[in-house]
Parts: structure tokens; C-alpha cells; sequence
């Protein structure tokens, strides 16, 4: 892959076309592109030419979308295409309980991807969306899967700086160590506020058949009177469906053990 003068390589090109799309950014014309990019505008355009050849850009009107073929070749391969078939009948069990915001999410960097959501036209705010990410340290499924991972990882996580995005966003480290145990004590994670004022965040692990936290299973409520232990019954009733479709034994013998 030939190197710009600038020592990115086609691929890393390639990458910044793609991730000028997002969820606020559906369709953008050519230039829009280059500028989001941050390419010179003859390499955007040959760029998208290219794309556009494969299938992985499409045109809408004078405007670019991603194209189906991006789709098609993510979804032969992707590891989180097993979890989300696991774990759809059950978000829908929880959504039908709780009636409020269902979300699967998993760790990917220093944040929280999510990977499935069922949403609810009548419930508390949320801003989640597939394919959207939030910081670990203010969300639920963040937290959850900080507490039943490595502990390596965990020791990294509470060295960075971290941002307070709400007033009730835990930033200091010895504050989040109480926290992380107290998850791995109780197995789950209720977070009022911290990243949306109005809303409550509950989360709980899914493990893999190695006892691995793999994803996080979640609900957001409404802060005030939401349905908290309804949620963290309901959430931890699927969990262990997810988790046991997986090939989880049911024990939480072996995430403990990572976690400490």
C-alpha cells in the first residue's frame, strides 16, 4: 500500500473516507467528505472513485452514502454477529418487561461500541445508538465490563484522565476501585445520571464459554422512579441466556478470578 507524502498508507486513507459517515452524517456530497476526511480533496475524490467501483460507497443523488457491499463483508466475519443473534431474543424479553431502552455493547479501545439496541418511543433519554460510542467511565456497560476484566485493563482504565460529564460522573480513581468491586460483588451496575442527567444506566456482564465478560447487557430508565430492581432482575435473567447460548456453565467462578 503506497505511502501520501504524509506517511499515512492507502489503507489508513481508505479509513478516514469511511469514518466521515456517521450518525449524524448518513450522506455527504464529495467535498463534504474530503473536508470531514481531512484529505486533499484529489485524494478524497480518487478515493471515492475507487469505492464507489467496489460497492462499498453508493450514490445517492449527488450525495455518498455507504454502500451495501461495506455491510455484506462486515457481516461475514464479524465476531459480534454471534452475539447479537444470541442476544436479541432475550433484549426483547427485557424490553418487554422494563419498557424502556435495551442496549448490548462491548469494549473496543478506551470505549464503549454498541452493538444492538432496541429502543422505545415512550421512555427515559437516551442516546445510545448501534454503532455509537460512549466513554467507559460514564456508562454502565462500561463499567460492568471494566469490572469483570483483566486486571491489567482495569489498572490501565484508572490511570487515564478522565472527563466529568455530568455532576455525578465518578472521575477519581480510588472512588471508581470502590465501585469496580463493589459490580464484581453484586454483579451488576446501576448508574444514575452520569452521562445523561435524566437517566439511569443498569448494566450487567455477558460472559463466553471461557467465562470471559465478552459484552454488556443494559437498560436505560428514567432517573426519577424508573423501574431499577424490575431492570436488574430482568437484565440478569437474560444475561444468563446470552451468556449460556454462548457456552457459559453458569458459574462466575472464572471472571471473578480474571477480575482480581
Amino acid at each position: 500500500m503506497a505511502n501520501s507524502p504524509s506517511g499515512e498508507s492507502m489503507v489508513h486513507r481508505i479509513v478516514r473516507v469511511i469514518e466521515a459517515f456517521d450518525g449524524e452524517h448518513h450522506t455527504l456530497s464529495a467535498a463534504e467528505l474530503a473536508r470531514r476526511s481531512g484529505l486533499p480533496s484529489s485524494t478524497a475524490y480518487r478515493i471515492v472513485d475507487e469505492l464507489l467501483a467496489e460497492s462499498v460507497l453508493d450514490r445517492d443523488g449527488q450525495r455518498l452514502r455507504l454502500g451495501t457491499r461495506l455491510w455484506e463483508l462486515v457481516s461475514r466475519g464479524s465476531k459480534v454477529l454471534g452475539l447479537r443473534e444470541a442476544a436479541l431474543p432475550f433484549m426483547e424479553d427485557v424490553q418487554s418487561v422494563v419498557g424502556h431502552h435495551t442496549t448490548l455493547g462491548v469494549v473496543d479501545q478506551q470505549d464503549v461500541l454498541y452493538i444492538e439496541r432496541i429502543g422505545s418511543s415512550e421512555s427515559a433519554v437516551n442516546i445510545t445508538r448501534v454503532a455509537g460510542r460512549l466513554p467507559i467511565h460514564a456508562t454502565s456497560t462500561g463499567l460492568v465490563l471494566t469490572a469483570f476484566g483483566p486486571v491489567d485493563a482495569q489498572e490501565t482504565f484508572l490511570r487515564r484522565r478522565l472527563p466529568k460529564l455530568t455532576d455525578t460522573t465518578v472521575t477519581d480513581p480510588d472512588e471508581l476501585r470502590r465501585q469496580l468491586a463493589e459490580i464484581r460483588r453484586s454483579g451488576y451496575c446501576v448508574m444514575p445520571g452520569t452521562i445523561v442527567p435524566e437517566s439511569t444506566g443498569v448494566a450487567v456482564p455477558v460472559f463466553n464459554a471461557d467465562g470471559a465478560a465478552v459484552a454488556a447487557l443494559s437498560v436505560v430508565i428514567p432517573r426519577v422512579n424508573g423501574p431499577v430492581q424490575t431492570s436488574i432482575t430482568a437484565l440478569q435473567t437474560a444475561s444468563r441466556g446470552i451468556s449460556r447460548a454462548l457456552g457459559w456453565d453458569g458459574t462466575l467462578r472464572d471472571a471473578i478470578r480474571r477480575s482480581l
